[in-house]
């Protein structure tokens, strides 16, 4: 027997009467009908018998949500509707950037857009702005209220203000949502420690180390140097705490439905204040389980698609971005397998991606990037991927030891190599970085530093050798080329567009300190903006006009679009990277060469994917592929397509 809409077992009565507007009734009940399925399959997953009172206390803060929704708001969950690829088009790009290391404000920020807009910039997000702990604060990931912003950074009222001037510009506003933890100044925490039983269960507090140390058998420690450990003893709590990332972070019991029920209001009020993305922070470690490494447990992915659900019926305009930094077997759940099948996460990042170009980098070798790619598993179709050069965080060498094994490496020497490489060590190194959060227990080595120091551009400023920076300049473009090209959004970092240099003042900051990542993190240089906009002529210069040329380039290819996946090629030379997308317009072919030498390219290759004659969307020029080879000169990117005669 069919089941009835949901909508007919839960509107009615006070339901229905909760809405002065048919029109607005037949709106959610619909909606209700479309996602309210998902909604109380994962809540019956993750809560069980708990799941049909949790449903009716969501229905509360949904309606209240969808009545207080401001119209503009509402006319662009309408258009989202209609245009359910939003995030997957080719003219989509992302910013990142701290507010207040951008442009002081968001009244800053705002003054600014003008030239976000010029650089081509549609997906802007802004690192952690909702208020703090006062001192140390995990560079904002230790949140203490979810409906305020940092003082020095203004108002909820400006947020608001800055999000309508985004949209009106065809921008999104992205924010971090801080979901495993809140600083032990948050109100819930207060109240757990003031005794309130109802906030106690709103986090994992132990009395004694037997289940502690129980749970420490099989958890790995994020930041073994200045936080060991999981586990804090607090005083006024009479208890050990769960603080996976700081002891100042306490880690949230999501096994309690309240605290799911908090989240959907506080993702629902933001929204309403025009927040379009949210970025899921430390999404993998939500769910504890004895035995494991409480990480990518079932109940996440039940979680986040019921966090989905309510967000769809009360703003389908908004999307989420899971931040999973996770091996790609484990990845692939956060946009949803099975059941879940494109209803978790609209987005997540492409780590691998990342890692895999700073490794070619260095190498010069592009085997172990195309082995780990063929490795991924397709994801769904209505999804896409965040794909960057360098984001705020260290980068952290997740290389597989079965990928390295299939290209005849070894994981372990790899990823030493990669460490010394990039922290300066290895002789003959062009890249300038910092070592962060040695373990000598597994000899983990994470490295910091901005890109175009990573890529060589403050060793060759420094020699004042125009090779070298000629070489930096290349890089730069070439890893940017790849991610541009490769299917999904492209977040370009902060002053990357500008080549920005390690910030080695950093350590001034007290608070900076003892945490290294603050070297690539440098406040944004508008004078520097200025000149490069003056003189593409310099590095900064062209590397700011190289980048808008393939923003530019991009925005035009409807190859490009993310629900096409690239796919590596075996390449004859270990030096070029292969990336194929199959486009109903015709075959993309992404033709890089990761190394500082001309590259003599077997033609044949080319013309079995593209046929006698091609374009390239970089330079604008045509191939024959005769009998002679592709000349590729150092650092080169090709975006191809079938075709003749250049480009206008």
């Amino acid at each position: 027997m069919p089941q009835p809409a949901l909508s007919r077992t839960l509107m009615t009565g006070a339901l229905r009467a909760a809405f002065d507007d048919d029109r607005d009734a037949d709106t959610f009940a619909l909606r209700l009908d479309r996602y309210g399925p998902e909604l109380l399959a994962s809540l019956q997953a993750a809560y069980g018998e708990q799941a049909e009172p949790l449903l009716a206390q969501l229905l509360e803060v949904m309606l209240h949500a969808y009545h207080t929704r401001p119209a503009d708001l509402k006319r662009l969950d309408e258009a989202r509707l209609l245009t359910p690829d939003w995030l997957q088009r080719p003219d989509t790009v992302g910013y990142v950037a701290y507010t207040d290391r951008f442009a002081g404000t968001l009244k800053g920020v705002q003054g600014h857009l003008p030239y976000l807009e010029d650089l081509g910039v549609t997906y802007l997000h802004l690192m952690p702005l909702l208020s703090p702990r006062p001192g140390e604060n995990d560079g904002g990931y230790a949140v203490q209220d979810y409906r305020a912003v940092r003082d020095d950074l203004g108002s909820m009222d400006d947020l608001s203000a800055l999000a309508a001037d985004l949209r009106a510009r065809g921008m999104s506003l992205v924010l971090d949502l801080v979901l495993n933890h809140v600083a032990q100044e948050h109100e819930w925490a207060q109240r757990a420690r003031a005794g309130d039983p109802t906030y106690r269960a709103y986090f994992h507090i132990y009395p004694d180390r037997t289940e502690p140390d129980a749970y420490e058998r099989t958890l790995p420690e994020v930041f073994p140097d200045f936080a060991p450990g999981n586990f804090t003893w607090d005083d006024a709590a009479q208890g050990w705490v769960w603080t996976t990332f700081n002891t100042y972070q306490w880690d949230l019991n999501w096994s309690n439905p309240d605290v799911l029920r908090e989240f959907v209001d506080i993702i629902l009020h933001l929204a309403n204040r025009g927040v379009e993305v949210f970025r899921l922070d430390a999404i993998a470690f939500l769910w504890k389980r004895l035995g494991t490494d409480c990480q990518n447990q079932p109940e996440v992915h039940h979680l986040t698609r019921a966090l989905r659900a309510c967000a769809r019926i009360v703003a389908p305009a908004v999307a989420f971005k899971a931040e999973a930094i996770v091996a790609p077997t484990d990845l692939i759940h956060y946009l949803g397998t099975r059941d879940h099948h494109g209803k978790v996460s609209d987005m997540a990042y492409h780590n691998s991606l990342m890692v895999q170009l700073w490794s070619s980098l260095a190498s010069r070798d592009t085997r172990l990037f195309t082995q780990a790619l063929s490795a991924f598993p397709p994801k769904p179709t209505n999804t896409t991927w965040g794909v960057y050069v360098r984001c705020h965080d260290d980068i952290g060498w997740a290389i597989s030891d079965a990928d390295t094994n299939a290209v005849g490496l070894s994981g372990p020497g790899h990823r030493h190599f990669l460490s010394d490489f990039y922290s300066g060590e290895y002789p003959g190194t062009f890249a300038r970085g910092l070592v962060f959060q040695f373990n000598p227990q597994t000899g983990d080595r994470r490295i910091s530093g901005t890109l175009a120091s990573l890529a060589g551009l403050e060793a060759a400023l420094h020699t004042g050798h125009p090779q070298a920076v000629d070489h930096a300049v290349r890089r730069i473009l070439l890893l940017h080329a790849v991610i541009l090209a490769f299917g999904g959004v492209p977040l370009l970092y902060m002053g990357d567009e500008l080549a920005l240099l390690n910030d080695h003042a950093f350590a001034d900051t007290p608070e900076h300190a003892a945490d290294n990542r603050w070297v690539h993190r440098p406040r944004m240089d508008w004078t520097r903006a200025q000149d490069a906009a003056r003189d593409a002529g310099t590095p900064h210069g062209r590397v700011n006009a190289g980048l808008r040329h393939l923003i530019h380039a991009r925005r035009v290819l409807p190859h490009l679009h993310a629900s096409i996946e690239s796919r590596p090629l075996p390449s004859p030379d270990p030096c070029v990277l292969l990336l194929r997308r199959d486009h109903p317009q015709g075959t993309f072919l992404g033709v890089y060469n990761f190394s500082e030498h001309t590259i003599q390219f077997p033609a044949h290759v080319l013309r079995d994917v593209l046929g006698e004659h091609a374009v390239d969307h970089v330079a604008g020029s045509a191939f024959s592929f005769g009998g002679q080879p592709v000349l590729l000169e150092p650092y080169r990117a090709l975006w191809l397509t079938a075709g003749t005669g250049p480009l206008g």
